[in-house]
């Protein structure tokens, strides 16, 4: 989704934006744009449809513009096709103003109308022209007043900047739903983003705006509101990770370095939260939700979208399993409108890697309004999904550069697990000998990804035959249905080959009529309570001349017997499974991608963060 980046100091910001704007730009764009306030007290602009590269062309060649202040931006089309006019920022008629802004304004409808009886001119067909001239209109010597005025009229979920040549001294930033902001603070400058790895080169030290604040920014500092003006003290956070983390560290691209970082991943999500005798502890972890409330829920329901949702399937199999509790998996856009039956007695987990995602936080809401107890699974402290939620369990996944989820996934997959044995060992509904036996387990993962991993090589030449084929099926039983699922959306996002993930048993009800030479058919068959019932799968799919490709653990002889291609696997407990069983399968979407040519880490289309319904 949409990136924002703001710098006042005394440096040129141009190449700064240019520069966190790059860095922003896996979230998914199609279009960029730049404004400054020059020398001469000016406002002026570039913008550009298209890559960030084409914009930099521009600023080179023809279009060169300075200032040490500026806002630049980065779109993801909703309102308006993507175009030069439509690319933010977007400046009011006398062009003293200009905007950027991520999300939705909700009434921009009734309110452009409005303002076109009152003479003023439009020049791009998007919601975020409305916010630069009603600004305009309200603006009377006060920057903060005028914008502070403008979203007491507007509706919708948003972050937005604000510059303007009659108070070259500071920039203005809002922000109101689930639309990210960061504060970056230096020595004699500041730094605004959309998310922190933007802003990394140049500052470790970060303010998190929250939904209904407004930042004034200056070269010293910066104050923070509510709507009202009612002033607002927040703690700085100090950032940890490194800058190198967000870079490719020598791998081709962004994903496949996160492919790789996995096995450290796993390590990182349990590290420090299960004890020698392998007992789960969670409790400090998960702040209010006490020990006490965790006992009296009768039924969890667990929400989320995309590769978070089939996390969460991971999730419910593992939560059935070992706590014995009723568990529904919705998808977050579904549980907002499909009146859920939940109560004070439900526990509601809410996933999202980023804790932005506007599906997910809505969601959140309902369950809150019928008193729920909801648990957050997210990977970023201070997102809004984790103030809103009771307690937050984080995934410790580091920052995800690439557009499809590849750690996000086994990450949030790892926590399940933990959240799975805690909540057991908790209410005592499996016998500890087993709880003990899959926590030991986990020490194994790291280890067992590893080995995968070493097969990229051998699993690139199978990309290279199932590159040609017009769809592809994937199928999995029980845990690692999810599994089937999750691999074929990794194919989908980066290869744009068509592909489905489908529970094998259902196959004969629809999908094995699409079966031919020219649909392979990718199988999970790995040692558990369904494995014969997935060879059975298999084999149907080899009667009706499907290629058929198999995970399946070392030495199955079954297996290498029926298969065309065998992705080896290292043998772990059935529960465990899922997140050694689903690498390969990101392996064969990346190598497939590579191969044809397509933009792997900024897949057409897509966004990493999606904070618009």
């Amino acid at each position: 989704m949409c990136g924002i980046v703001g710098y006042i100091g005394q440096k040129d910001s141009v190449p700064i934006i240019l520069d966190a704007l790059g860095r922003l730009e896996y979230r998914g764009y199609d279009s960029a744009g730049i404004a400054v306030i020059d020398e001469a007290g000016t406002l002026t602009g570039s913008k550009a449809e298209g890559k960030l590269s084409r914009l930099a062309e521009r600023l080179t060649n023809g279009e060169r513009i300075s200032g040490i202040v500026g806002v630049g931006h980065t779109r993801w089309a909703t309102h308006g096709r993507p175009s030069d006019a439509n690319a933010h920022p977007h400046m009011d008629c006398g062009e003293r103003i200009a905007v950027v802004h991520n999300g939705i304004i909700e009434n921009y409808a009734a309110l452009r109308a409005r303002l076109i009886e009152l003479g003023h001119t439009f020049r791009s067909e998007t919601d975020t022209e409305v916010l630069a001239h009603l600004i305009e209109m309200h603006y009377d010597g006060d920057l903060e007043a005028a914008v502070r005025k403008t979203l007491h009229e507007v509706r919708g979920a948003y972050a937005l900047g604000v510059i303007s040549s009659d108070d070259p001294d500071h920039l203005v930033f809002a922000r109101n739903g689930a639309s990210p902001l960061v504060l970056g603070i230096g020595d004699g400058e500041m730094y605004v983003a959309s998310d922190t790895p933007a802003i990394l080169p140049y500052t470790r030290k970060e303010v998190i705006l929250q939904e209904g604040e407004i930042a004034v920014v200056g070269r010293d500092g910066y104050h923070l509101t509510d709507y009202d003006g009612r002033t607002i003290e927040r703690d700085v956070v100090q950032i940890l990770w490194d800058a190198g983390s967000a870079e490719k560290s020598g791998f081709k691209h962004f994903m496949l370095k996160e492919i790789f970082e996995q096995p450290n991943v796993i390590k990182e999500t349990l590290a420090g939260r299960i004890d020698d005798e392998g007992s789960v502890h969670l409790g400090r972890e998960i702040g209010e939700i006490t020990a006490e409330r965790l006992r009296g829920i009768n039924k969890i329901a667990i929400t989320g979208c995309g590769t978070a949702y089939h996390a969460g399937l991971v999730g419910m199999y593992l939560l059935r399993s070992l706590v014995r509790l009723p568990v529904e998996m919705e998808l977050a856009s579904e549980f907002r409108y499909g009146d859920p039956v939940i109560d004070p007695t439900t526990l509601v987990i809410a996933m999202s890697q980023s804790g932005e995602t506007a599906d997910t936080i809505e969601a959140v809401r309902i369950a809150k309004q019928s008193g729920c107890t909801v648990m957050g699974v997210c990977n970023v402290l201070g997102s809004h999904l984790s103030r809103l939620a009771d307690g937050t369990l984080y995934t410790r996944g580091g920052p995800e550069i690439g557009v499809a989820a590849t750690k996000t996934y086994v990450s949030q997959v790892t926590a399940m697990t933990l959240l799975a044995l805690y909540l057991a060992g908790l209410r005592g509904t499996s016998e500890r000998r087993r709880l003990h036996e899959i926590a030991d387990g986990t020490k194994l993962l790291p280890a067992a990804v590893d080995v995968v991993l070493n097969t990229s090589d051998e699993i690139r030449k199978v990309a290279r035959e199932v590159r040609k084929a017009r769809s592809v099926l994937f199928l999995g039983r029980f845990v690692n249905f999810p599994t089937a699922l999750e691999g074929a959306l990794k194919l989908k996002e980066i290869s744009y080959i068509h592909a489905e993930g489908y529970p094998a048993g259902e196959m004969k009800h629809g999908p094995i009529a699409l079966l031919d030479s020219a649909v392979p058919v990718i199988g999970v068959a790995t040692d558990d309570r369904v494995r014969e019932k997935m060879l059975s799968n298999l084999m149907e799919s080899k009667a009706r001349e499907a290629p058929v490709i198999v995970v399946a653990n070392h030495g199955d002889r079954d297996v290498k017997a029926l298969a065309d291609h065998v992705f080896w696997v290292p043998k772990v407990d059935e529960l465990l499974s899922p997140i050694v069983n689903v690498i390969p399968l990101q392996l064969l979407a990346y190598h497939i991608a590579d191969i044809e040519g397509k933009d792997v880490d900024q897949p057409r289309n897509l966004a990493k963060t999606v904070t618009v319904e």
